[in-house]
């Protein structure tokens, strides 16, 4: 079938037949039909990674806002005058 998308092909190994066989015990009517186990998996690690991704981003979020404002400190008047002034002219 013609497509304008990328193909991938890959070889079977064994952890990839036992996920198959178990895929197979999961949706048994599609047992015979290794491509067909193959998509499912791949949609189920889709899934997987994208939970994944999601909760890192929500970790990630929370951490930027308890750091949200720790620094907005003021500068003490004349700072600029009193660095300047340790420094040889």
């Amino acid at each position: 079938m013609p497509t304008a998308r990328p193909r991938h092909m890959i070889t079977e190994s064994d952890r990839l037949a036992e996920a198959l066989n178990a895929a197979g015990e999961i949706w048994p009517e599609e047992r015979d039909e290794r491509a067909a186990l193959l998509r499912r998996v791949i949609d189920a690690g889709i899934e997987s990674v994208e939970s994944a991704a999601a909760l890192r981003r929500g970790q990630r979020l929370t951490a930027i806002t308890a750091a949200a404002g720790a620094l907005t400190g003021t500068w003490p008047r004349g700072w600029r005058d009193e660095m300047r002034d340790e420094w040889p002219a």
